[in-house]
């Protein structure tokens, strides 16, 4: 199982780099992510917080109370709009 990394551990400070290999490797990365974060019981992680400085998340909203279980994992993600 993957470890968490927590505040104020200075590795969640670090860069992270885009993905640009779609392969095995990824998938594999992704489903242990899930794995930890559900075992965390969780809604949310980044691949920082496991040590892997790569552009990527997951999250599911369905561990709250009105939300459906679906895992949604987000990579290379870019915000195109904001506030502030």
């Amino acid at each position: 199982m993957l470890d968490i990394l927590k505040y104020p551990d200075p590795r969640l400070k670090e860069k992270s780099l885009p993905v640009e290999a779609f392969d095995l490797a990824l998938h594999t990365l992704l489903d242990d992510m899930a794995t930890a974060m559900y075992q965390a019981n969780g809604i949310g992680l980044a691949a920082p917080q496991v040590g892997k400085l790569l552009r990527l998340f997951i999250i599911d909203l369905g561990l709250q109370e009105g939300y459906t279980q679906r895992l949604y994992e987000f990579i290379n993600p870019k915000i195109k709009h904001g506030a502030g």
